[in-house]
């Protein structure tokens, strides 16, 4: 696909993966708009980054969990852009629970994590499929996790309801065709804040055991994601209901001897 006047909307787009994604989507000429739930300065940074490629940008403010939020949300891109093209369900939330600490895993752990990491997804995807369908070469991407292939991350809800949007994926490839691509990326350990800031004083130990154990020696950067996001937009328009992972090789191991 061709990104030249074409239209995105990215979900937590103020920071990491999602802010990396609206810039490499703008670099291709994608209009972007910017959801953010709580970020606003970092999201109206993203956006003026965005405008200085030379793409159009609007910020949206609103929690995914809310599907008159994704309604409006959608609305908006198509009246701001013309058009809708591209959904990117990119934000995500957790708590970093231990997986052996089965007590600490509140009632609302569950509906918090699931709300937005699963039923965002699916609320985005709902209200933004008859622009897609509109546009004909409509494509969406959800961000997953290896967390949700392995059974290992943050908690074990986080884990779940990565595994249930793989799952999601296939699904909605299904009900969304012909018109409509649906993928998923599921990318490793990532490096930036929302690690560092669940990992705490852990972040440079775990970080380094994980570039360990890649056959590639390293973890994911923003970017590597974003880049895998791409790739799945812009490249063949046979590939539907796939989750690509990118980790640097964690699942492959490191390099034989």
């Amino acid at each position: 696909m061709n990104l030249k006047h074409k239209a995105a909307v990215v979900t937590g787009a103020s920071r990491g993966v999602g802010k990396a994604t609206a810039l490499v989507l703008a670099r291709a000429g994608c209009s972007v708009l910017i959801n953010y739930s709580h970020s606003r300065k970092e999201a109206e940074g993203t956006a003026e980054e965005v405008r200085a490629l030379g793409a159009q940008a609007i910020c949206f403010a609103g929690d995914v969990s809310e599907d008159g939020i994704c309604r409006r949300m959608m609305d908006a891109a198509a009246q701001a852009f013309g058009r809708l093209d591209i959904l990117v369900n990119n934000a995500a939330t957790t708590r970093f629970i231990p997986h052996g600490n089965l007590e600490e895993v509140l009632e609302e752990d569950w509906e918090r994590i699931l709300a937005v990491n699963l039923k965002g997804p699916f609320q985005c995807a709902r209200a933004a499929r008859k622009y897609l369908d509109a546009s004909g070469d409509g494509v969406v991407i959800n961000v997953a996790s290896v967390a949700g292939i392995t059974g290992s991350g943050s908690s074990i809800p986080y884990c779940a309801s990565k595994a249930a949007l793989i799952n999601m994926t296939l699904s909605l490839a299904r009900v969304m065709a012909p018109r409509v691509r649906v993928n998923s990326v599921a990318p490793g350990f990532i490096a930036g804040h929302w690690t560092q800031q669940g990992l705490g004083r852990d972040y440079e130990a775990v970080k380094e055991r994980t570039e360990a154990r890649a056959a590639l020696g390293k973890v994911c950067q923003p970017e590597d994601v974003a880049a895998a996001i791409l790739s799945l937009i812009t490249g063949s328009k046979l590939i539907t209901g796939q989750t690509i992972v990118c980790d640097g090789g964690v699942l492959v191991g490191p390099i034989a001897p």
